[in-house]
């Protein structure tokens, strides 16, 4: 049937992805610079470098799963992201494939409390902003600051900002 969910057997499912980052706890060389969990602090996960990018994503998926007119995504490279619990609680979801397994690109989400937790991509982990630890009150250190509006196209509100506005992926017609 066109658009079902399938729901993947745990048991059946290939586990091989736990051994590749971010999923792989490698300590050796990894020195955690900034911290982040779900609502109920189930799953948690740290990065050892500062992001790669950091966009305002507009797009209809993002809308919707995040139930706001976008969302806050915070790029780095999966070799730069280790989980420090919660890998059994992780819940994905591919939307190419519409089924709930670890197949790339997919979204995590926490199994107990339903927190987005990030998008994993083949090379990237684009995790989401809110999550991170910055302290009280809280200043977001300038690398997680965003750097342009993507999807802009498909936004519910107006933005007015500095930032770039692309209707597609950053560097699309602005």
């Amino acid at each position: 049937m066109s658009g079902s969910i399938h729901v993947t057997d745990e048991t059946t499912q290939p586990r091989s992805w736990q051994r590749r980052p971010p999923y792989r706890n490698a300590a050796e060389g990894f020195a955690a610079m900034y911290t982040a969990q779900c609502t109920c602090g189930t799953v948690a996960f740290e990065v050892c470098s500062d992001p790669v990018d950091s966009k305002l994503c507009h797009c209809r998926t993002c809308q919707t799963l995040h139930g706001a007119p976008f969302q806050w995504a915070v790029i780095f490279h999966k070799q730069h992201v280790r989980f420090m619990r919660g890998i059994k609680d992780l819940r994905f979801f591919s939307a190419e494939t519409g089924r709930r397994e670890h197949t790339l690109p997919c979204k995590l989400s926490c199994s107990v409390c339903g927190s987005p937790i990030a998008d994993e991509g083949r090379r990237m982990f684009l995790a989401f902003g809110p999550l991170f630890d910055f302290g009280m009150p809280t200043v977001v250190p300038p690398a997680f600051k965003p750097t342009c509006h993507i999807f802009y196209g498909a936004r519910i509100i107006d933005m007015h900002d500095s930032l770039p506005k692309y209707l597609g992926h950053k560097g699309s017609s602005p």
